[in-house]
């Protein structure tokens, strides 16, 4: 039985010298990994080449050989074009993509977090806006749906207000530590009195309001974001050097 869905392209790999690999974040069905037959052809049935990035509407069958799915239609309608005019851009729309194939499983539906990235990806292509602040928020949502974002705004071990000196995180715990529990927690990270802003003002625009959010924040958050996931995961992301903030 065939699938009707919005996707975007989140990996592509090449199976043959006329077919590919894709993993496609699907609205409804979460992500699945697919077989296109002959979508390196010119007149390929499946609507041709599909790149990373790529959003449109996907016809796709259940699982058949090696486990793959079989994709029969990809009519796209947004390519995010402007991701390629700028490296700063780029390297933070691949991690976004990176981010969602390691988080989420597959086959399981997470429609907020496909809207989530077309979001994302939508401004993060025009060229008024700030790439490290769109992937604060981006990272900030994604962790928060997953239920992996930890206590940001008070001591986890205590429950006590923490101040702008002393603040560790520590992902194995699952949020923040005050100076007078972080002794007692091997692993954690030094929060700077940015990156506790930073926290301060994703709360806020969750909350509706606007604050502002200066790029020394974004920076600072990203960099404590993606010591949290990695350390989630137990690896290193590929493209996460390319965003973190320069030492």
């Amino acid at each position: 039985m065939a699938t009707t869905d919005q996707a975007i392209c989140i990996r592509t790999a090449d199976y043959s010298e006329t077919s590919q690999v894709v993993r496609l974040l699907t609205r409804g069905g979460g992500v699945v990994r697919l077989l296109a037959k002959g979508s390196k052809r010119p007149r390929s049935k499946s609507g041709g080449r599909i790149d990373l990035f790529a959003e449109g509407r996907c016809v796709f069958g259940g699982a058949g050989r090696e486990g793959l799915g079989t994709l029969m239609e990809f009519a796209e309608t947004t390519t995010h074009a402007g991701l390629r005019a700028d490296l700063d851009r780029l390297h933070t729309a691949l991690y976004m993509l990176e981010l969602c194939g390691a988080l989420l499983a597959e086959d399981d539906p997470h429609p907020e977090v496909f809207d989530l990235l077309h979001n994302a990806l939508g401004r993060l292509a025009q060229p008024d806006s700030a790439p490290p602040a769109v992937l604060a928020y981006f990272q900030y949502r994604l962790l928060r749906h997953a239920g992996l974002l930890g206590a940001m705004d008070a001591c986890v071990a205590c429950g006590a207000k923490v101040s702008l000196g002393g603040v560790y995180f520590s992902s194995s715990a699952g949020g923040l530590l005050c100076r007078g529990c972080e002794a007692a927690e091997p692993e954690k990270y030094a929060v700077s009195p940015a990156a506790l802003a930073g926290l301060a003002a994703l709360a806020a625009a969750q909350a509706g309001r606007r604050p502002t959010f200066p790029q020394k924040q974004a920076h600072a958050v990203n960099d404590l974001l993606i010591y949290h996931i990695e350390y989630q995961l137990g690896k290193r992301l590929r493209t996460a050097r390319y965003v973190r903030q320069a030492k």
